[in-house]
């Protein structure tokens, strides 16, 4: 399993070029837009990446990246457990996704800024705040992705693999599961992105320290480099994560789709 990934990786950054030149061309439209805007309203790339290193060579990005980490991805790991579980049992029959289905409506369409109201209301200023924002904003693009997964299952290829005398467990990891990580990995994806996103959004309101604390404190002082020095730390993370581990990770657990092709 270990060769598996990573070959899948190594596989990955062979055919990652597509990918550089789409952030190539990303950099070059922000340089153009700097050069036509100034550098009060828009700092070049360079600018904004040397910004960056002298926050990290201060020692100042480190510890402020960890608090929104820690809180983005134990936002995130509520959501993703609560969200599965609740879908798969949602899924199991008909008559549950009907009734879960509105419920996956009314909590997409609560707006994140709603739900940090509500925990400031319900549990201060603390780290429960930005936690419990970014579970309740994650959550419902776990659990619809989930549930979805769970309707859309093959029912007569699991009726097989019981009229053949496969036991539970391996029919679960070999047939239900490929059906259902396929819809779970770029819920759990967007679902990764939107933590950073609401993390970031309620430390710049409720807090004292992370990333979201130091983009108001650059908002303050009008120091438009230095926000733009923490965007990119965040955009940075979010790229690495991705595409250095769930995308291999995504590969290795869809090879069943090779194989069906």
């Amino acid at each position: 399993m270990t060769l598996r990934l990573l070959r899948a990786w190594i596989a990955w950054l062979w055919s990652g070029w597509s990918a550089a030149a789409g952030l190539a061309l990303l950099v070059a439209g922000w340089q153009l837009a700097a050069e036509r805007l100034g550098p009060l309203l828009l700092p070049a790339p360079l600018d904004a990446f040397a910004r960056l290193y002298s926050l990290l060579e201060a020692g100042v990005l480190w510890p402020e990246f960890l608090v929104t980490a820690r809180r983005a991805l134990a936002g995130f790991a509520l959501a993703l457990g609560i969200g599965c579980a609740a879908g798969v049992l949602a899924g199991i029959s008909r008559a549950g996704a009907l009734l879960a289905r509105p419920l996956v409506t009314v909590l997409l369409g609560m707006p994140p800024i709603a739900w940090l109201v509500l925990a400031l209301l319900w549990l201060g200023s603390g780290d429960g705040t930005p936690v419990f924002t970014v579970c309740a904003a994650a959550l419902p693009v776990v659990f619809g992705a989930t549930l979805q997964g769970m309707l859309t299952r093959d029912t007569a290829l699991s009726a097989m693999a019981r009229a053949f005398g496969l036991s539970w467990r391996p029919r679960v990891i070999e047939v239900e599961l490929p059906h259902l990580l396929a819809w779970l990995f770029p819920a759990a994806t967007t679902a990764l992105g939107t933590s950073w996103k609401v993390a970031v959004m309620a430390e710049l309101l409720t807090s004292s320290d992370g990333i979201g604390a130091a983009l108001a404190d650059a908002r303050t002082q009008l120091d438009m480099t230095t926000a733009l020095a923490w965007v990119l730390c965040v955009l940075l993370a979010l790229l690495l994560v991705e595409y250095g581990l769930l995308e291999p990770v995504k590969r290795e657990l869809e090879r069943w789709r090779e194989v069906a092709r």
